[in-house]
C-alpha cells in the first residue's frame, strides 16, 4: 500500500526527500511558500502545494493531518520550523520528521514533540570523516550518538577464519549482521561461515567497539 507523505520547504534538502519518494512510487505532496520551487515539482510530487505553514489555517485547508509522515525541510528559517513542527503534532499528525539546523533547534524540536530530528550536513561530515580515516570502511551510518552500522572490508589478515575464530562478539561487544561477498548477500551468518578476502561485513555495535576491532585487527 502507498504511504503518503508531505515534504514542506523545497530547498536541497527537502527537494532531494521529495524526489526519492517519487522514485519509490510514494505519494508525495510538496509544500514551500516559493512559487518558483513549486512550479518545478508539479509534475515530479503528486501535488505541488505554495502555503506558509506557519498559519494553522493553510495546515488544516491541506488534510496535512491525514499524511502517514511529513517531513519539515525548512531551510534557515528556524522559527518557522518551530512553528510548523508545532502545528503540525497539534493537528495531530503520526509521524513528523525535521531537519534540524543546529543543537540547540533540536532540544528544541524534542519538546515540541518531533518524531524524528536529523541533521544532514552533521551526519554527512561524521559519515566521510569516518572513510577518510579508515582505509578499510565503505559506508557508515549512524544509529545514535554513540552506535553505528559500519561496512568493514575484510583483508589478509583476517581473511580464512571463522567468525567463531575471531571471537568479535566477546572480544569487542559488536555483531557482524550480514557478509556481502560479490553478488552473494549473507544474512545473519552462522559463527562458523570463514570470513574470506575482500568480503564486506556489515558490523553494528558501539562506535568506540567497532573502532577497537578495527584498529585490532583490520589496522
Amino acid at each position: 500500500m502507498k504511504k503518503e507523505f508531505a515534504v514542506i520547504g523545497l530547498g536541497r534538502f527537502g527537494s532531494s526527500i521529495c524526489k526519492a519518494l517519487a522514485e519509490e512510487g510514494m505519494e508525495v505532496m510538496a509544500i514551500d511558500m516559493d512559487e518558483d520551487r513549486v512550479n518545478e515539482f508539479s509534475m515530479i510530487a503528486s501535488h505541488a502545494v505554495v502555503g506558509d505553514t506557519t498559519d494553522e489555517t493553510v495546515i488544516k485547508s491541506l488534510g496535512i493531518r491525514n499524511f502517514d509522515h511529513v517531513i519539515v525541510a525548512i531551510g534557515d528559517n528556524i522559527q518557522a520550523s518551530i512553528l510548523t513542527t508545532l502545528i503540525l503534532k497539534e493537528a495531530g499528525v503520526k509521524k513528523i520528521t525535521v531537519k534540524a539546523q543546529n543543537d540547540y533547534h533540536e532540544k528544541v524540536l524534542s519538546k515540541i514533540g518531533a518524531d524524528f530530528i536529523i541533521h544532514p550536513e552533521r551526519d554527512m561530515g561524521r559519515r566521510i570523516a569516518h572513510k577518510l580515516v579508515s582505509n578499510n570502511v565503505l559506508d557508515y551510518l549512524e544509529l545514535s550518538d554513540e552506535h553505528s552500522i559500519v561496512e568493514i572490508v575484510a583483508n589478509e589478515r583476517i581473511s580464512g577464519h571463522t567468525i567463531i575464530d575471531l571471537d568479535i562478539r566477546a572480544k569487542y561487544g559488536i555483531n557482524i549482521v550480514a557478509i556481502k561477498r560479490r553478488e552473494e548477500i549473507i544474512v545473519s551468518p552462522q559463527a562458523n561461515e570463514k570470513i574470506q578476502y575482500n568480503d564486506i561485513m556489515i558490523v553494528i555495535g558501539a562506535d568506540i567497539d567497532i573502532n577497537r576491532f578495527e584498529k585490532k585487527l583490520l589496522g
